[in-house]
């Protein structure tokens, strides 16, 4: 099986949204996605793209991506985040998991970037294991904050009244 890893491009779009569809379904969270096409067209292939993606194909099918942005971290300095890293459930278990990780890495260390990081839920035990053997710390000691929109819109109205 060839697998061939490639920047995404807009036409890609689609690709991308069902790969996240079905990271939500694996993540028991299928109702969360409200990202549109559209959006990942523009916010990843427009005049200032706010991500990078890196697609794994088999047969001219994507079957994978790695998607990461620029961040700045105060102690470190520049910095990507790994959004996500996705397999289709199919094409779990053949190593594009592992060709995505590479190719976000070699792209990560040609940018020059200090530090890279993302998060990993606490039940991917597989997941967890496989970073810790590339040399990658799990942090234990700090948590994801998150605010979503519906909150935000909350406490920006409270502190404006």
């Amino acid at each position: 099986m060839k697998v061939h890893i490639r920047k995404a491009v807009k036409s890609d779009a689609g690709s991308i949204l069902s790969l996240i569809h079905e990271l939500a379904v694996f993540e028991k969270e299928p109702e969360a996605v409200i990202v549109t096409k559209t959006q990942i067209e523009q916010d990843g292939f427009g005049d200032r793209p706010l991500f990078e993606c890196i697609l794994a194909e088999v047969a001219e099918k994507v079957v994978g991506m790695a998607l990461f942005y620029p961040r700045y971290s105060t102690w470190k300095g520049p910095t990507f985040h790994l959004e996500d890293l996705i397999v289709t459930e199919s094409m779990k278990g053949k190593g594009i998991g592992t060709q995505l990780y590479h190719a976000f890495l070699a792209q990560a260390h040609g940018a020059g970037v200090e530090r890279v990081e993302w998060a990993v839920l606490d039940w991917n035990l597989s997941a967890i294991q496989f970073y810790q053997k590339s040399g990658a710390s799990v942090l234990e000691d700090w948590r994801t904050v998150q605010m979503d929109k519906k909150s935000l819109d909350h406490y920006i109205s409270k502190i404006n009244s």
